[in-house]
C-alpha cells in the first residue's frame, strides 16, 4: 500500500495513528471468527473523518469496504484488499427526543433497544437481540419476530464513495425482505427512527422474552453469522434443511447446527472453504429434494 497512503489516513483521522491498523485479522472483527487480514482498517469517529478517509481512498484509487459488527459476514482467507472502514463503538452515539431516536450507524441494535426502553418507547423490541449495528441493519432491512427496520426508520443519512452526503426517506429506501435501496458504494451514517410510547415494564418483558427464545432456539454458543439463508417464499430454510436430513451435517470444522438447521456454525476452527463447501452442499441437497433454490443471507467476501 505504501507509506503515503497510511500517512494520509492518519492525517484524515486527526493524526491519531492508533486508529489506522495494517494487516488487521478479519476473524477478530466477524462473529464467524473466520477470515484473512484487512490490508488497512480505519476507525473514524465523525462524519468529517469518514469523508476524509473516502477522499484519501479516491485519491489513491483504493477500494473501500464498510464494516460494522461483522455479524453477517464470511471473509475468505485472502482477507480484504484496500481500506476497511470500521463503524462500531467508535461511531455509535444514540440520542432520543420525544418519540424519535437518532443513532449513528455503529450503534449496536441492543444499545438502541435499551435507549428505547429507558424512554418507554415501543417498537424496537424485535431488534434487541440481533447482534448487529444499525448501518448493516438498515442496509439489509434486518428483522426478527415479525418486526423489520422498515417499520421504524424515518430516514437514513448516507455518504457515497464520491463523498456526497444524502438523506433517504423510508419511501426512498425502498425496503423489502432483507433489502434496501442503499447501494454497495454507500455508507449509512445514521438513521432516525420513530416509535410509539408504551408501558416500560411490558417493553422490558417483551425484550426479555424474545431474547430467551433466541437463546433457547439458536446456537449462540458457537461462532456464526446468524441465519445463513434467506427465507424462500412459502418455506422456512431451517425446516427445508432439517427435512433434507442435514441437521448436524459437517464439512471440516463447519456444521449445520443441531440446535437450529438454519444456522451454519464454526464448530471447530472452520476455514472459509469448510463453510462455503457446506453451504453449497446444503443448497444442492435442498434443491434436489424439494426443488427449492436457497440463497445466502450471509454476505460472502471471496
Amino acid at each position: 500500500m505504501g507509506n503515503p497512503l497510511i500517512r494520509e489516513l492518519i492525517e484524515a483521522l486527526s493524526d491519531d495513528e492508533k486508529r489506522v491498523k495494517t494487516e488487521e485479522p478479519m476473524k477478530e472483527h466477524t462473529t464467524f471468527k473466520i477470515g484473512g487480514s484487512a490490508e488497512v482498517m480505519v476507525f473514524p469517529e465523525s462524519v468529517e473523518e469518514i469523508k476524509n478517509v473516502i477522499c484519501v481512498a479516491k485519491k489513491h484509487s483504493v477500494n473501500v469496504f464498510v464494516l460494522g459488527n461483522g455479524s453477517n459476514l464470511l471473509v475468505s482467507d485472502k482477507g480484504i484488499k484496500g481500506i476497511v472502514i470500521k463503524l462500531d463503538a467508535n461511531f455509535s452515539s444514540v440520542s432520543s427526543e420525544g418519540d424519535t431516536v437518532y443513532a449513528f450507524s455503529g450503534a449496536h441494535l441492543s444499545k438502541i433497544a435499551n435507549v428505547c426502553l429507558e424512554n418507554s418507547l415501543s417498537g424496537f423490541e424485535f431488534a434487541s437481540g440481533i447482534p448487529g449495528t444499525l448501518g448493516g441493519a438498515v442496509k439489509m432491512n434486518a428483522g426478527a419476530y415479525g418486526g423489520e427496520m422498515k417499520d421504524v426508520v424515518e430516514y437514513a443519512d448516507c455518504i457515497d464513495f464520491e463523498g456526497n452526503i444524502s438523506t433517504l426517506t423510508n419511501e426512498e429506501l425502498d425496503f423489502s425482505y432483507r433489502h434496501s435501496a442503499i447501494r454497495d458504494d454507500m455508507i449509512v451514517l445514521g438513521a432516525s427512527m420513530k416509535f410509539k410510547y408504551g408501558d416500560k415494564a411490558l417493553i422490558k418483558e417483551q425484550m426479555r422474552e424474545l431474547n430467551m427464545r433466541r437463546k433457547e432456539k439458536q446456537p449462540l454458543e458457537y461462532p456464526s453469522a446468524g441465519s445463513t439463508f434467506k427465507r424462500p417464499e412459502g418455506y422456512f430454510a431451517g425446516k427445508l434443511i432439517q427435512d433434507s436430513g442435514l441437521k448436524g451435517y459437517t464439512v471440516g470444522g463447519a456444521q449445520v447446527s443441531e440446535k437450529h438447521s438454519g444456522f451454519v456454525i464454526n464448530k471447530d476452527n472452520a476455514t472459509f472453504s469448510d463453510v462455503v463447501n457446506l453451504i453449497e452442499d446444503v443448497k444442492k441437497t435442498v434443491h434436489d429434494k424439494f426443488g427449492v433454490e436457497l440463497s445466502e443471507e450471509v454476505k460472502i467476501i471471496r
